[in-house]
Parts: structure tokens; sequence; C-alpha cells
């Protein structure tokens, strides 16, 4: 069985405290102190610097965290298996997602995998893609939402190209706009870019919008930054410049703002990144089938694969 030392040090990991991991955990904050000095007294080195916001891990506990976190998984993965060979369908998911997809995804995937598995537990943790990513490769995260390219060495599945829009003030009009409706599809082109300032999310910036700006020659100093779709559409709604969204951030968000395509198409390819590791818990394999069908039954003509992991 799991030493109880290394649920110790994961908690620690995640709640950056002894006093809120006891608390996780139901035990005094003596008994983690305790639990954490007999593993730094076993592996002959510390674990945590203490500093005046809770702890972190020192540079020798950073480098033996995949390789506690790999031993937890794979006790998880055996009470899985178990639990499944005598009909439990047990165990729990673990995953990360960005902004839109928890908005617009992750709210009927889980209703219809809690249907089909009530006693798989499920947790779910809002983040950028670099960060869910690194979270997989560590296997901290058993599978997460991310975009292409991804940098970390896991299994990726592509799932649908997201097409990237102009988002304007309903007063401005695109130069080649020809009814007066912003419905006629009219393109956003070079022209209408020049002399324009852009609010956009930091945590996107670098990747798939970065390649619209740089098409379009936008200046560094154009660019203004928000938190969220949302507060991108209001601060495009009172005028302060222009936004650019993914089709998927359009969904559920809302303002008296126009949308238009760009001249030039651009897309970002929304996937899944998976720990190989974890992909062969049985309650992994399952949420990334409930995920699949999901996008397959929503976007039948955009999906880009049809994959089987694990």
């Amino acid at each position: 069985m799991l030493p109880f030392a290394y649920r110790v040090f994961q908690t620690i990991v995640q709640e950056h405290t002894f006093y809120r991991a006891a608390q996780t955990l139901n035990v005094t904050p003596s008994a983690i102190s305790h639990s954490v000095n007999q593993l730094e007294k076993e592996l002959g080195f510390p674990l945590f610097i203490r500093n005046r916001t809770g702890v972190e891990l020192t540079p020798d506990g950073q480098t033996v965290l995949p390789l506690i976190q790999a031993i937890i998984n794979a006790e998880d993965r055996l009470q899985q298996a178990a639990a499944n060979i005598n009909g439990m369908n047990a165990g729990s998911v673990r995953m990360g997602a960005f902004s839109s997809v928890c908005i617009n995804w992750i709210p009927p995937i889980i209703r219809q995998f809690k249907q089909d598995f009530p006693q798989i537990a499920i947790n779910v943790e809002q983040a950028d893609f670099s960060s869910i990513a690194a979270a997989v490769k560590t296997g901290r995260l058993d599978l997460g939402f991310s975009a292409l390219p991804v940098s970390e060495k896991l299994t990726v599945l592509p799932l649908v190209k997201d097409e990237i829009y102009c988002i304007t003030p309903t007063d401005f009009i695109p130069a080649n706009r020809t009814t007066v409706t912003a419905a006629d599809r009219t393109t956003v082109t070079a022209a209408d870019l020049v002399d324009q300032n852009f609010i956009l999310q930091r945590g996107d910036y670098d990747k798939d919008t970065k390649a619209a700006l740089d098409h379009y020659q936008i200046r560094p100093n154009a660019l203004r930054f928000s938190i969220d779709d949302q507060s991108i559409l209001a601060m495009v709604e009172a005028g302060m410049g222009m936004g650019i969204l993914p089709e998927l951030a359009l969904e559920r968000v809302s303002g008296n703002v126009n949308v238009y395509p760009f001249d030039t198409k651009f897309f970002r390819t929304i996937c899944l990144v998976v720990n190989s590791e974890q992909a062969k818990a049985p309650s992994t394999a399952k949420m990334i089938a409930a995920i699949t069908d999901y996008v397959t039954a929503k976007y039948p003509d955009k999906v880009l694969a049809h994959p089987h992991v694990g």
C-alpha cells in the first residue's frame, strides 16, 4: 500500500502550506510535519523551504516530485483496476481546461459522464495552455485541454480547429463592407487594422492570436490586455479597441459588438494532452472516450480525429 508520507508530500505541493494540507487530509498539522520529517530523513535531503506565504519545493524536492507523483498515480490505477474487476466502476479523473472549454464543453461532458459513471470522482482545474500541459506531464493532472503546438512530451489528440475572429465596436465599418449588417460575413483586411488598438488575453497572446497580429504587422504598443473573454467584449463595446477571439470563446459571452472574419483565416487547434501512464487508468480512458464522443457529436464536420487511447 502507498506510504502516507507520499500523499502528504503531494497534498503540500498542491495546497502550498502544511496547515491547508492538514485540513485536506483531515489530520493535525503536527502529523503533517512529522510525516515530512520522516520522509526527508529517509531520502536524506530537505524537500520544502518555508517562506512568508507558505512552503515551496527545494531543488531536490522538484527532482523527486514527478517520481513520487508517478508512484501515487500507479497506486490509484491499481485501486481503479481492482474496483472495475469488482464491478464498481470507481476511480477519479483530474483534468485541466482553459476558460472557453470550461464554460462551453465541461458542463455537458461532466453531466453525461456522471450519469454513466456515478462512482468516478471528477476534479477540474482551470488554467492556461502551458500550465495544463506541465501539470499533465508531471502526472498531477491526468489529462487536459490545450492548443497546438504542445512542447511537452505527451500524448496529443487533436480535436477541432477553432476559427479566430476580429471583434469590433458596432460603429466600425470595414472598408470592403457592402451591406448594412455584420451578418454578411464581410472580412476585415489589413487596411482596417491600421492604427487600431487591440485588447487581448495575455495567456493566449503567444500562440494563435500572435500569428494573426504578426500577419497584419500590428505594433506591440497597440496591445492592451484584459483578464477574460467577457472583459474583452466589454472593453470593445466601450470603444477602447478591437478584440481577437476564437469561435468557441464567443458561444456563451455577449456584448454589443460586431464579429468579422479576417480576410486571411486563422485557427487554433484545440487538443487533448494526456499523460501516457495515466491513460492506462480505466477512469481516464473512460473520460477520453466521453470527450471525443462529445466533440464528434457537436462538431461532426469539424472534428479532426476519432482517437482511442489506452
